[in-house]
């Protein structure tokens, strides 16, 4: 039997949304430096790392405002992945060697199948921001 397995993902990964409202959503950008860190150094969540960028990045423009285009459910799972990360102290502690970021892992890898839709849209919404302040900026 897995040790942490989907339907355990699934689990912590509701419980964590459930809790979010939207003063979490500064709390886990100001703390976005030391998740990125933490995922980095991670051999079982280095492999998300781009994604946990694009979560960050999501999370940003929908607290300024900038992008509004998702549903709430969306953006409280992405948080509640993030704080799950963010917590040492999860289902398996993170000190655990060898098994600590596994449940991590699996629950940013849910979250992500989860808003899959979403965070496709918002990437490319993102792209085409960027690509016009390129254009803005070169003219």
């Amino acid at each position: 039997m897995a040790l942490f397995n989907q339907k355990n993902a699934r689990k912590q990964l509701d419980a964590e949304a459930s809790k979010v409202h939207r003063a979490d959503l500064e709390t886990l950008l100001d703390r976005q430096r030391s998740i990125e860190e933490k995922v980095k150094e991670s051999g079982k969540l280095s492999r998300f790392s781009a994604d946990i960028k694009l979560m960050f990045s999501m999370i940003r423009d929908y607290w300024y405002g900038n992008y509004r285009s998702v549903p709430w459910k969306t953006i409280a799972a992405v948080a509640g992945a993030l704080i799950y990360v963010m917590n040492p102290l999860d289902v398996i502690p993170d000190l655990i060697f060898g098994f600590g970021l596994v449940d991590d892992a699996g629950v940013v890898a849910l979250c992500l199948k989860l808003v899959e839709s979403d965070i496709h849209r918002y990437a490319a919404w993102k792209e085409q921001q960027e690509e016009q302040e390129r254009t803005h900026q070169t003219n």
